[in-house]
């Protein structure tokens, strides 16, 4: 009987490639959020330079949001149907001609069309990478890898906003800020092409004439025993479509997840693209401004982290829960302002905490939630449908504060959406499968 390599990864101590693997995933999600936060460091410049009011500045602010929604979903499906290596190349490319797009645009037209270019590569790129990181990892670590990967993300803002700042305050062009993302972001195709393998799991699902050959390939580099003969198919082997994420079986955990996702990616969208608007507004400085942004992506990052380490330990849905009642707390305290940077910086930190803490806890449960077949279709569905919230939260900002809404009532109504989040996970069925 020939062995099972998925239970060898399992069971197994993870190996030197595994871990690479997870690294690489780690640092695509990095730039995910770089590219993602931007559009908000040049959001002032922008502003300024064209003239543009609040609401149009949200529209433009989320369009990449909106393309990312779209990206999940759709490429997502595309990861489950040729692989995850080619869609993550894909990606890749749409991401870093998107960043140099938008470095040449000229118009609030030309730069949302860019914007919604470059979202479709980050959503893909996220939903895929999830998939990876979970097939990649053993059963031990595969939680505390599931959010360490979209921890990336606060540390690609970080990083970036660092430079980001640096640019803005020595160039005084925010044009600058996407081509240095541009930039980045190309660099890390040619690793990506030659040390990224296919995953095992992902190819015993989808069984191409070439499955055998390819998945000996991937257990050589991760010195793993090659196998003789493809394990067993699934007696009920979930295809890779929509339909299949709405089965009897997956429907509630699908809508949960994707509603939880929702109302989450609201409240945390509203601190990342409005807090170096609001922030200028205060009478501070641009560059300033992105400093407070990047005490949001600080706190996001130790939220993940410490999330993570916890979940090591402790079932993770009440962590989570307790995580997203926190955060209303505080994006409603942001919302009464600060006597000073220091003070406004940290209130942003705490949010950022978390509310960051809420949505990566929930690629966990999303990873475990869904079949190898569907794995990244299930998580891009509920993380692209879910970022409708990220698409309408800085929207529904700019036309609050357009209407005349003040901070403190802006802010409360935006971090509601984490206390809806909280109610939706409290609904979520139990299953062993998401430790909760």
């Amino acid at each position: 009987m020939s062995i099972d390599p998925r239970a060898v990864i399992a069971e197994r101590p993870m190996g030197r490639a595994q871990i690479f693997v997870v690294a690489l995933c780690i640092a695509l999600n990095a730039l995910d959020g770089f590219d993602v936060l931007s559009i908000s460091f040049a959001a002032p410049g922008i502003a300024e330079e064209w003239e543009i009011d609040r609401a149009t500045l949200g529209i433009v602010l989320s369009m990449e949001l909106i393309g990312m929604a779209l990206g999940s979903v759709l490429l997502g499906n595309v990861a489950d149907r040729i692989g995850r290596r080619p869609t993550i190349l894909g990606c890749l490319l749409i991401m870093a001609s998107g960043m140099f797009l938008a470095a040449m645009a000229d118009s609030v037209t030309t730069l949302s069309a860019t914007r919604l270019y470059t979202g479709l590569g980050i959503g893909g790129m996220i939903a895929t990478t999830a998939a990876v990181v979970a097939e990649f990892s053993n059963e031990k670590r595969r939680d505390l890898n599931a959010m360490l990967n979209i921890a990336g993300y606060s540390a690609g803002a970080i990083l970036g906003g660092v430079v980001a700042s640096v640019l803005l305050a020595q160039t005084g062009d925010w044009r600058t800020v996407f081509l240095f993302g541009g930039v980045v972001t190309a660099l890390l195709f040619p690793l990506t092409y030659f040390v990224m393998p296919e995953s095992i799991e992902s190819l015993i699902a989808r069984r191409p004439k070439n499955a055998l050959a390819l998945i000996n390939r991937t257990l050589q580099r991760l010195k793993l025993t090659p196998i003789a003969d493809l394990p067993a198919p699934a007696t009920q082997t979930e295809k890779p479509s929509f339909t299949a994420l709405f089965s009897m079986k997956l429907a509630p955990t699908t809508l949960l997840l994707t509603l939880a996702y929702f109302a989450a990616i609201l409240s945390f969208y509203y601190i990342q693209k409005w807090t170096p608007k609001i922030v200028v507004d205060m009478g501070y400085e641009a560059s300033a401004a992105g400093g407070v942004l990047v005490c949001a992506s600080i706190g996001g990052l130790l939220g993940a982290v410490l999330l993570g380490l916890a979940v090591q330990r402790f079932p993770l849905r009440p962590i989570i829960i307790a995580s997203l009642l926190a955060a209303f707390g505080a994006i409603t305290a942001f919302g009464l302002g600060a006597d000073d940077l220091t003070q406004l910086s940290l209130i942003v930190g705490v949010a950022g905490f978390c509310i960051n803490g809420g949505v990566v806890g929930m690629y966990p449960i999303m990873a475990r939630a869904f079949p190898a077949a569907v794995r990244a279709s299930g998580t891009g569905f509920a993380i692209g449908i879910g970022r409708g919230g990220s698409a309408v939260g800085p929207v529904l900002a700019g036309y609050l504060f357009a209407g005349g809404g003040g901070l403190l009532l802006v802010s409360g109504i935006m971090g509601a959406g984490a206390l809806l989040a909280a109610f939706a996970l409290t609904l979520l069925p139990r299953s062993p499968k998401t430790r909760a």
